[in-house]
């Protein structure tokens, strides 16, 4: 069938007529246009129905993807890093161990006394008490506050501070209160400074290990 005639056909042609129960009577070109429409459906529909699901899920592998990547790229870096690291708690470690030695155990606390009341004499101090008190349990340590009585000079009583501060051992200074020793009225030294009377908390500390 020539080309024209096909065209006149379908300029010609009345959807009414068409038998939708039996395909096989209609027009050639019908058919055609039929089968065009029908393969457009089904690639629409197998697009839709099938290539949207796997782009979906080839984003959501590729951001998985981006994820490890960045996660792998981290461990690589701390795996570089890992001797560095080490070397870093082998230092802490260290340290650590040198400030405990600092800290007096149990047999070591009257020598600790014996170094605190030298420090006091050396600068001109005069003591009336050093007592212990009852220790008291943090998380990690003990500590053993140490109340302190003397009397002296200002200046000697900044030595005195300045001495305790510079021990081998950890001790700290905390409520400290000065007044004129016997009232009132100071008595007057050789220097012209008053002679004055201070009372102080020095605060030695143990490790708690568990085990003490």
């Amino acid at each position: 069938m020539a080309f024209q005639d096909k065209l006149q056909q379908l300029q010609n042609f009345d959807v009414a007529s068409l038998d939708m129960n039996n395909p096989g009577d209609w027009p050639g070109p019908v058919k055609g246009i039929a089968l065009v429409l029908v393969f457009a459906l089904a690639v629409a529909g197998g697009y839709f129905g099938y290539l949207t699901g796997k782009l979906e899920q080839l984003e959501r592998i590729a951001r998985q993807e981006a994820t490890l990547r960045t996660e792998f790229e981290n461990k690589s870096r701390d795996a570089a890093n890992l001797p560095l690291l080490r070397r870093q708690q082998q230092e802490m470690e260290e340290s650590f161990g040198a400030l405990l030695r600092q800290l007096p155990t149990d047999t070591e606390v009257p020598g600790l006394l014996e170094d605190i009341t030298m420090t006091g004499l050396d600068a001109g101090l005069k003591f009336s008490a050093i007592d212990l008190q009852a220790e008291r349990t943090a998380e990690f340590y003990r500590e053993l506050p140490i109340q302190i009585t003397v009397s002296g000079t200002y200046h000697a009583m900044g030595a005195f501070v300045s001495g305790v501060a510079n021990l081998s051992r950890i001790v700290t200074l905390h409520d400290f209160n000065i007044s004129p020793a016997g009232g009132a009225r100071a008595r007057r030294g050789g220097d012209g400074e008053g002679e004055l009377t201070m009372q102080i908390q020095a605060r030695t500390y143990r490790y708690q290990d568990g085990g003490s």
